[in-house]
C-alpha cells in the first residue's frame, strides 16, 4: 500500500499533465483509501476483480482516452518530474509510433531509528542540468541500471528488449494489434513489445535518459526455476508472432542483465542523498 503513494506522487508531480488511470483489483489492504485521498486532477480509478497484472493493464488501456499510453506498476515511479514532458516532445514527430528509455532498480536504505508506518515517500532534488527535478526515495540506493540503447531487429535477436515501464505507444496500435495476452504469463510484456516493435515494425524512438525507477523484485528472476519458466514463455512469444529467434537469442536475454549490476547512470551514487527542497 505504501508504494502506491510514491507512484501517484511521481505522476502528480509531472510538468506535463496527463490522464492517470489506476486499476485497483478489488484490493483490501487500504489502497482504495489512498486512492480516494488522491482523487481529482486527472486521476481515474477503475475498481473490480481482474485476472492479474496484465488483465489490469488491458482494463486501464481500454478506459484511457489519451493518444499516448504508458504503463506504470504500483511499485514504480517516474525518475524526474519532466519525464512525460520529454515523452510528449518525442510524439510531436508524427512518424514516432512509440518510444522508450532507461530504467534503474532502486531500494531505500534503512535509516537508524526510522519508524515510518506509511512507507517510503519521494523527495525531490534540483537538477543542475537537464531541466526539472529528480524524484527519489529517501536514502535511495541504485542497485541496477538498465540502459536499453537504440532498437534494431538485430538487437532483438541478441536478446535485447526495452524496459517495459518506459515503453510508450500511440493508443491506436492497441486498438489495431491488441493488448497484453493473458496466456503469456510473465512474458506478456515481452510478447507485446516483440509484436509491436519487431512483428509490426512500429517506429520507436530511444530517449537516452532514465525515465522510471523500479523497486527491486520481479517474478521471472526470483530463482533458476522461475528463469527457466520465463525462458519457455519467451519462446512462446516468438512463436505466437511467427518470428524465429536465433539459437542463442533467449539465452542472451538474461545474460544481458549482468552488466546492469555494475553500470551506474551518470551522476548516480550507490547510496541515497539528502533531499534539496
Amino acid at each position: 500500500m505504501g508504494t502506491i503513494r510514491d507512484c501517484l506522487a511521481s505522476v502528480r508531480a509531472q510538468t506535463h499533465r496527463a490522464e492517470h488511470v489506476v486499476v485497483d483489483g478489488d484490493s483490501h489492504d487500504g489502497t482504495a483509501d489512498v486512492l480516494s485521498e488522491w482523487a481529482g486532477e486527472g486521476l481515474i480509478v477503475e475498481a473490480g476483480t481482474d485476472q492479474g497484472i496484465y488483465d489490469a493493464m488491458n482494463k486501464g488501456i481500454e478506459r484511457s482516452t489519451g493518444e499516448i499510453v504508458g504503463t506504470l506498476n504500483a511499485d514504480d515511479f517516474y525518475a524526474r518530474d519532466s519525464v512525460l514532458e520529454s515523452v510528449a516532445t518525442v510524439f510531436q514527430d508524427p512518424d514516432a509510433d512509440a518510444c522508450f528509455g532507461d530504467l534503474v532498480y532502486v531500494r531505500e536504505e534503512p535509516r537508524a531509528g526510522a519508524n515510518d508506518v506509511e512507507g517510503p515517500k519521494l523527495v525531490a532534488y534540483r537538477l543542475t542540468s537537464g531541466g526539472g527535478r529528480l524524484l527519489a526515495l529517501r536514502n535511495e540506493a541504485v542497485v541496477r541500471y538498465w540502459r536499453s540503447g537504440p532498437m534494431s531487429p538485430r538487437a532483438f535477436l541478441r536478446g535485447w528488449m526495452p524496459p517495459h515501464p518506459t515503453f510508450f505507444v500511440r493508443r491506436r496500435y492497441y486498438d489495431q494489434f491488441g493488448g497484453y495476452r493473458l496466456d503469456m504469463g510473465s512474458a506478456a510484456d515481452y510478447e507485446l513489445m516483440l509484436r509491436f516493435l519487431l512483428g509490426r515494425r512500429l517506429r520507436a524512438a530511444y530517449l537516452p535518459e532514465v525515465l522510471v525507477k523500479m523497486r527491486c523484485g520481479g517474478v521471472s528472476n526470483r530463482d533458476l526455476g522461475h528463469r527457466v519458466r520465463a525462458n519457455r514463455m519467451d519462446r512462446r512469444a516468438w512463436a505466437a508472432n511467427a518470428l524465429a529467434p536465433r539459437p542463442w537469442t533467449l539465452w542472451l536475454k538474461p545474460l544481458r542483465k549482468l552488466p546492469q549490476w555494475v553500470r551506474r547512470p551518470p551522476g548516480a551514487a550507490r547510496t541515497g542523498r539528502r533531499a534539496v527542497s
